[in-house]
């Protein structure tokens, strides 16, 4: 992977007019809009340090002096709070994880941090900041202790544990927020497998590792040679979940564990195992918001389900954010929990820029209030009944582009980020620079973030770019629709590459976004 090299832009000169230390000392927070003002006035430096922007994009919009600090220049030098410091010699990554600790050891951002940090101080502010990550570890926590970063995310044992899908099943189960008829336990042999599953999980499964993202780790397994393509993953596992197969639609909420309880925005629909979008089969690749995706009981008893997990999280001592994924029994109707991700995911973006967040505030601030230092008082319940209105929840789509072809070129030839548009004939056009969907208003335009650019190596399963429009991608049948289709073919004719004598790196094995 390569990145493109910009001048870095001077965020250190970037001073607010007016300080919020003050402001913290007079009391408490009440109510919206007083959490409104008092992240539009902040002063302390915050930072969100990924390989991408993508998952908080538009959030400095909403809170002062947040800057982003990545590896990928999505715009190619040109967002006013996009840091992307020079390339320096590395390690291959093998992980977000590697990436943001190579950030945080970086002279230029280590200056970056130490310069925002002394004017924060020098108006009444202690230490340098704050940091939130897609993810970290130890390591990473270890590295802002010592650039006096405080992480604003429940430790990474604690995400580590809560992200184990054998935990989230158990966390479910305390929490009486049922899973698909399942068992978890060590596989050793499909004769195994047989006896551990017996006549109430059948013949037809589903079988899910501990860690993975994307459908890396999920494997379907009808008989003994389906189980011989994975046997190796599933085997060498301490343990497995081995589910029932049920006929499923796929659903994500995300919410927020605060001290006045679990704020809960919108159930969104998942674009799961497209192949012209992901080449992976269970792989998630894009969501909608809308309004209709679901009957009002399916959507209350998501709800009530996340309210319930997020309780359970808080008596294990976490706090923030947190995404929950669905399974809805299309038999049934029942809803079912799938997996926990205990962070910010890819589906953030959706929330933290939908019509009920404008109305009142993203999601996202109410994870940073309670790693701000303030008091704050809000009525949770009366916000969830806001923002559960079918009213308050406008209709929007994303897909997330895969290189999903067997082949490894280098990109000669990609799209900037910005607004394109579709026209009669259905072919995409550039129109200008933008650094969110901010300005897109009809369904034949979407803006587009660009993951790969020129330099970087195209190989199966990379990440090319996230497109967002509005309206829907799915049809009733949760087909991909003709304008879905009509912006993958664009996408992909504006890349272009050529055969490298090295042959490319192989597939990384995680996922950027």
């Amino acid at each position: 992977m390569t990145t493109v090299t910009t001048k870095p832009i001077d965020l250190a000169k970037a001073k607010p007019l007016t300080s919020n230390i003050a402001r913290r000392k007079r009391g408490t927070l009440h109510g919206i809009s007083d959490i409104r003002r008092f992240f539009h006035r902040n002063t302390e430096p915050i930072y969100f340090i990924s390989a991408t922007n993508f998952n908080l994009v538009g959030i400095d919009e909403w809170v002062g002096n947040f800057a982003y600090i990545n590896y990928i220049d999505c715009f190619d030098g040109q967002h006013p709070n996009v840091f992307v410091p020079p390339e320096r010699p590395h390690e291959p990554f093998e992980s977000i994880e590697d990436i943001n600790n190579y950030l945080l050891r970086h002279p230029a951002v280590k200056s970056l941090i130490k310069k925002r940090g002394e004017d924060y101080q020098k108006s009444g502010g202690k230490g340098n900041g704050k940091a939130v990550f897609l993810m970290f570890d130890q390591t990473t926590e270890k590295l802002c202790k010592e650039l006096g970063l405080k992480v604003c995310f429940p430790p990474a044992s604690l995400r580590t544990a809560v992200d184990d899908k054998m935990e989230t099943t158990r966390i479910g189960n305390k929490a009486r927020v049922r899973s698909v008829p399942n068992k978890l336990a060590r596989v050793k042999s499909y004769e195994h497998l047989s006896k551990i599953c017996g006549k109430k999980l059948g013949d037809d499964l589903v079988i899910q590792t501990a860690y993975g993202d994307s459908g890396h780790t999920t494997f379907f397994v009808k008989n003994e040679k389906d189980f011989a393509k994975h046997e190796a993953e599933i085997t060498s596992a301490p343990e497995v979940k081995i589910m029932k197969r049920i006929r499923c639609r796929g659903s994500a909420l995300e919410a927020c564990v605060t001290r006045h309880g679990t704020i809960v925005g919108p159930l969104m629909t998942e674009l799961v195992g497209f192949p012209e979008l992901t080449p992976y089969k269970g792989g998630w690749c894009g969501n909608e918001v809308f309004a209709g995706a679901f009957d009002r009981r399916i959507r209350k008893n998501a709800r009530r389900a996340a309210m319930a997990f997020g309780d359970q999280l808080r008596e294990m001592g976490y706090l923030g954010y947190f995404e929950i994924d669905f399974l809805t029994d299309l038999d049934t109707g029942t809803v079912y929990l799938g997996e926990c991700n205990p962070r910010i995911t890819g589906a953030s973006s959706m929330t933290n820029l939908a019509a009920f967040a404008h109305a009142d505030a993203p999601l996202f601030l109410f994870h940073l209030l309670e790693w701000m230092g303030v008091k704050y008082e809000l009525d949770v319940d009366e916000l969830n009944d806001r923002w559960s209105d079918p009213d308050n929840i406008d209709s929007w789509s994303q897909l997330v582009i895969k290189h999903t072809k067997d082949t490894v070129d280098r990109i000669t030839q990609a799209p900037p980020s910005g607004i394109y548009e579709l026209d009669g004939r259905g072919h995409m056009h550039y129109v200008r620079m933008q650094t969110h969907r901010r300005t897109v208003r009809f369904e034949n335009r979407a803006f587009f973030l660009r993951i790969a650019a020129p330099g970087d190596y195209r190989y199966e399963g990379a990440d090319l770019g996230i497109l967002v429009s509005p309206g829907r991608f799915m049809d009733d049948d949760f087909q991909l629709t003709k304008r879905a289709r009509q912006w993958i073919r664009g996408i992909h004719s504006f890349y272009a590459g050529q055969s490298d004598d090295h042959g490319g790196p192989e597939s990384t094995g995680f996922k950027l976004l």
